[in-house]
Parts: C-alpha cells; sequence; structure tokens
C-alpha cells in the first residue's frame, strides 16, 4: 500500500515504537483505563472456559495477557520491543506465582510468528492495538489465522476507519474534523485505507468494519461480534487522569453498552471485532 493522502506520512511495519514512551506515560489515564476494560468485557463474552491456550500478538505491556493468566488461561505473550517487554515483565510481577507461571513471553512480531511460536495453535488469539501501525490488515488478519485452533476466537482491535472525524467533532475541534472527513473521502474516492495522526505523534492507519469483515473472511474466519471501544470518552485531554470509585464505575458501564448498542457503537475510535474458526471447514 502506498502512504497517506494529504498531510500524512507512510506508514511503516511497527511505527508504534516512536511513540511508545508517550504510551507507556499515559497507561492509567482515563482514555487507557476505558480501552482497556471494555476491550476484557467484550471479550470475556466470548473466551472458552479456563484453562484455554491464548496467543497474545503485539502484547505490549500486557494488560490483555496479564488478566487472562489470572483467570486461569495459559498465555503465551509475542512482543516485538525490548522495552514494552520490559514494562510486561514489570506488570507481571503483580501476578502470583501460579498466574506468573501460565504466562511465557517472547520477542517476536507478526513476521516471526512462525519461528517465534512454531506450529503450535491456539484456542484464542488476540491482536490489539496492532494493526493501526502496519501498512495493511489482510495478511496480518491471515497469519493469525493460521495460529487459531478449530472452534478457536480471534480478538482484533484497531482504529475505527468510519468515525475518524468523531474524536475531533466530539472536541469541537471543527478544522481537525474537516481534515478527517476529507481524508476518509479521499480513502474511500481512492480505494484505500483512511490515515491519522494519534496522540502519541505517530501516522497511523484506520480500518472498517467491513474491510475487517472481509480480511477475516478471506481468512476463513466468521465474524461473531462487533463493539465499538471509547464512544463517550475521547473528548477529553489525553493525559486525563481516570476517576475512581463509582464515578469510574458508572463511565465503565455507560462506555460498555454504549458499545454494544446501535447506532452508539459505530462512533468508537476503536473497533473491536471477534472472529471465529469454524470447527470443520467449509463445505466438509
Amino acid at each position: 500500500m502506498s502512504g497517506a493522502a494529504g498531510s500524512f506520512g507512510v506508514v511503516a511495519a511497527n511505527s508504534f515504537l516512536a511513540g511508545q514512551d508517550a504510551w507507556l506515560r499515559r497507561l492509567g489515564n482515563l482514555r487507557n483505563v476505558v480501552r482497556q476494560e471494555v476491550v476484557a468485557r467484550q471479550l470475556a463474552q466470548h473466551l472458552p472456559a479456563p484453562p484455554a491456550t491464548v496467543l497474545d500478538v503485539g502484547a505490549g505491556q500486557g494488560t490483555q495477557a496479564l488478566r487472562l493468566a489470572a483467570l486461569g488461561h495459559v498465555v503465551t505473550a509475542v512482543e516485538p520491543d525490548e522495552g514494552m517487554r520490559a514494562a510486561f515483565d514489570r506488570s507481571a510481577a503483580d501476578l502470583d506465582q501460579v498466574a506468573r507461571d501460565r504466562v511465557t513471553l517472547l520477542g517476536g512480531d507478526l513476521d516471526s510468528l512462525a519461528a517465534s511460536v512454531r506450529s503450535a495453535t491456539f484456542d484464542v488469539v488476540l491482536c490489539h492495538g496492532v494493526l493501526m501501525y502496519l501498512p495493511e490488515s489482510r495478511s496480518a488478519i491471515r497469519s493469525l489465522a493460521e495460529r487459531l485452533a478449530p472452534g478457536g476466537t480471534l480478538s482484533v482491535l484497531a482504529r475505527n476507519g468510519d468515525a475518524l472525524a468523531w474524536r475531533p467533532a466530539s472536541r469541537h475541534d471543527w478544522s481537525a474534523a474537516i481534515r478527517m472527513l476529507d481524508e476518509s473521502t479521499a480513502a474511500r474516492v481512492e480505494g484505500r485505507d483512511a490515515f491519522y495522526r494519534n496522540e502519541i505523534g505517530v501516522d497511523a492507519r484506520a480500518d472498517t468494519l467491513a474491510s475487517l469483515t472481509s480480511a477475516c473472511a478471506d481468512a476463513g474466519l466468521d465474524v461473531e461480534a462487533w463493539g465499538g471501544v471509547r464512544v463517550a470518552s475521547d473528548d477529553v485531554p489525553v493525559d486525563e487522569p481516570a476517576p475512581r470509585g463509582a464515578e469510574l464505575a458508572e463511565l465503565l458501564d455507560v462506555e460498555e453498552r454504549l458499545g454494544a448498542t446501535d447506532p452508539y457503537r459505530a462512533l468508537g475510535t476503536l473497533l473491536h471485532v471477534i472472529a471465529r474458526r469454524p470447527r470443520q471447514p467449509a463445505g466438509s
């Protein structure tokens, strides 16, 4: 795929690394807390009973991988960057020893999956917050699908290309909203993905529900569910701290319900797609 239109640059593989320090500094902010909790709640409805085998590709600081290990699942986490693996290890120290023993952390990325995990397949494969930093998604979805056991579940979290203008519009940043509307229109006309510059200062790429559904179908997967993530809480500054207690509980409940309900879920800044590999090949 070529570079983005307008003022956005070309998205190279693993472009997230340029913004990882800013990401790690903001793990406790409102928007990240909402993201991680809503994704976990949406995924929980589609997980097998523990102990399932889980592969988390681009595991980052390990929020979802470690949560699943604490629930009794056996997790293999693959992360390309040494700094992010160090953050993962620091977070893993909060688990009890039994849960820590259920986690294997490996260096690697999508391109090296075959070498990293050899021929293993998994009951659940996660790929959260990775696709937007890759030049395209179709080959990534295909690689992830190859790691799914029959009946296995794929969970993908991507930037929602159908709602790129919503964040700036909700902040009353009209010029930024117009740029995103123009970029979305250009992407449709040119038959490409839309691009944007995110708030860790990295040029990135957005997917749509239609494009991810098509990519899953090409990889032999059926989309089982989808939800929006951060529908109503993206208007705050990027460093806004998360509230506590009853206020946080209400915020999370609202976001969970908005993310599962039409028409609101289509406005989520992030798009969470859950797909499944059939237990029997098509036509068998």
